[in-house]
């Protein structure tokens, strides 16, 4: 019903607009795509499963680097990893203009039991960021730190949503009506006050020779460059940078995490590997550090493996071209959003020799050490990687060797049965609900 009448009102109000301001004008040789109507660009020509799937349908017909109006703007989609490599890195400079995300443009139990892993993980991966940004870590029943977490998981689910997609692609109208994009302002807005009074508790009890965490470290930053008028250390950047944070290292670690012990459950024979491994190197007694990362190799190659094949993030963050540009012998203008589609590089055949199978293997050469692969960039690449890449990959070799170390995992259901069939939220994705026992593990189980 609500998509209907936002789409029903889009109509209505670009009709109306037509009428007095005309066809939009062509934006010069831009890549091929297809043809777009007016005010409604290409929407009707959207597949009903989801922006992902048409642009894919759109790659086949129109090649590697297309054309897609979103609404009455254009948009040049980037597909496979030479392509997004050439464009954000060996173009960083005319590619690193930053795209519009409309809908956040305004702010910027007992062991062995069956369980959703869901609310673990999700306290987990926010509390180490807690104690990054605040300095503190919440207890999992800590009213305030569960706000935290709902506003922050209902967030993203709404900016994942068709309607948010909506909002994107008619956004100079359905700005002037209420809908998601509404919830999701005044969510953003309540985690920004939160971060607004740690900012201000860490003010009044700041000790410049002892920084405690990420905001003291930023406001003795600040401090430094007060006389510097285009200082980027300043208030607004220190709550939004906080807030990215957030998101970062969240959400995207909570799920990789939920799929990669799926993964496990599925491949069992992953999991003995990674537990064997474990055992040769780090032993059963001594805690896992990120120190072992070099000496784990197919470990690493495992959590590579998890993170190309959940392939949570399926389009890239929006860049906008900086100034005229010409890429591929197209001529892009300034100004113009560029969308790279990360999920085309990571099953990239040309890299991946079975790219839509779980095979581990795809990160280690012959010899077993890891290896670099070009086009394993979940994270994205050039110079808007995502922020957090740094800490998700610290977490979650410290998450899974520290689990598998200590315990064993186990489903109520034969891994031949297991669903890896993901739940696609717009431009993301998020594995199917499941349950997993953890098992301490024995001597004897140790020893098998």
């Amino acid at each position: 019903m609500e998509l209907s009448l936002l789409l029903f009102l889009a109509l209505l109000l670009g009709l109306l607009l037509l009428l007095f301001k005309g066809h939009p004008k062509a934006h010069g040789n831009l890549p091929p795509g297809p043809r777009p109507l007016p005010f409604l660009g290409n929407i009707l020509q959207m597949n009903r499963k989801g922006l992902f799937k048409s642009f894919l349908q759109f790659r086949e017909k129109y090649g590697d680097v297309f054309t897609v109006h979103l609404g009455p703007r254009p948009a040049v989609m980037l597909c496979g990893a030479e392509t997004i490599r050439e464009a954000l890195v060996d173009q960083a400079d005319s590619f690193s203009g930053r795209g519009m995300i409309a809908t956040i443009e305004s702010t910027f139990q007992g062991y062995g039991d069956l369980l959703d892993p869901l609310f673990f993980f999700q306290c987990a991966t926010a509390n180490i960021i807690c104690s990054i940004v605040f300095g503190e870590r919440f207890d999992y029943k800590d009213q305030q730190f569960l706000r935290l977490l709902d506003l922050f998981y209902q967030s993203f689910a709404l900016i994942s949503s068709l309607s948010s997609q909506m909002f994107e692609l008619f956004y100079s109208v359905l700005k002037y009506f209420p809908g998601t994009h509404s919830v999701i302002y005044k969510n953003l807005q309540e985690i920004n006050s939160f971060i607004g009074r740690s900012v201000e508790k860490h003010r009044e009890t700041l000790d410049p020779s002892n920084p405690r965490d990420f905001i003291d470290t930023f406001l003795l930053r600040m401090d430094k460059e007060k006389s510097n008028s285009h200082t980027e250390f300043h208030h607004k950047n220190l709550i939004l940078t906080s807030l990215s944070l957030f998101f970062a290292g969240t959400e995207t670690t909570s799920t990789t995490l939920r799929y990669g012990f799926l993964f496990l459950l599925k491949y069992p024979h992953v999991t003995e590997r990674v537990q064997k491994e474990i055992e040769q190197l780090i032993g059963s007694h001594c805690q896992p550090a990120l120190d072992d990362r070099s000496k784990m190799p197919y470990t690493e190659a495992v959590i590579c493996e998890i993170q190309r094949f959940a392939d949570l993030l399926l389009i890239g963050v929006p860049h906008m071209v900086t100034k005229d540009t010409h890429f591929r012998g197209f001529f892009i203008p300034k100004d113009t959003e560029v969308y790279p589609l990360l999920s085309t590089a990571l099953h990239d055949p040309r890299h991946f020799e079975k790219p839509d199978s779980f095979n581990p293997d795809h990160f280690l050469d012959a010899k077993g050490t890891l290896k670099k692969n070009e086009a394993f960039i979940p994270f994205s690449i050039g110079k808007r990687i995502c922020l957090g890449e740094g800490v998700a990959r610290a977490e979650l070799f410290l998450f899974f060797t520290t689990i598998l170390q200590n315990f064993s995992i186990a489903s109520p259901v034969a891994p031949e049965d297991i669903d890896l069939t993901p739940k696609e939220l717009g431009i993301g994705r998020v594995p199917p609900t499941y349950q997993i026992s953890f098992l301490p593990r024995t001597i004897d189980s140790r020893e098998k």
